[in-house]
């Protein structure tokens, strides 16, 4: 079974990649999701550099009660990150998950933080 979910979402990956495609103006924002923890870098494709990156690993111990509020406060602190870096706007890319639950508490959180997507 999980074979074939991951299989599923790695199509599924392909299929947004053909699509979404970051630039020096517009980078690609990445989310990654764990069993525990969720990841996200700001990716500029043009040169194949992360610029920022942040995970739920960076907030430390209980700072959350829930995995959605982990992913919010991980959205707030990659935008935070991205704004320093000179990144305002970006192309969200949810990597093939489905954009409910974390995923979305975390495209939320960076809109709040000042992204724009």
């Amino acid at each position: 079974m999980a074979t074939a979910k991951t299989d599923r979402r790695q199509r599924l990956k392909y299929h947004i990649r053909k699509k979404v495609h970051g630039s020096s103006e517009r980078p690609r924002l990445s989310v990654f999701r764990s069993n525990t923890n969720i990841y996200v870098q700001v990716i500029d494709d043009e040169k194949g550099v992360t610029l920022v990156s942040a995970s739920s690993l960076d907030l430390g111990e209980n700072k959350w009660n829930t995995n959605t509020e982990a992913a919010s406060l991980v959205g707030k602190k990659i935008a935070e990150k991205a704004l320093e870096a000179g990144v305002t706007a970006v192309v969200f890319d949810r990597n093939g998950y489905l954009y409910h639950g974390k995923v979305k508490a975390l495209a939320e959180g960076a809109r709040e933080g000042g992204l724009k997507f």
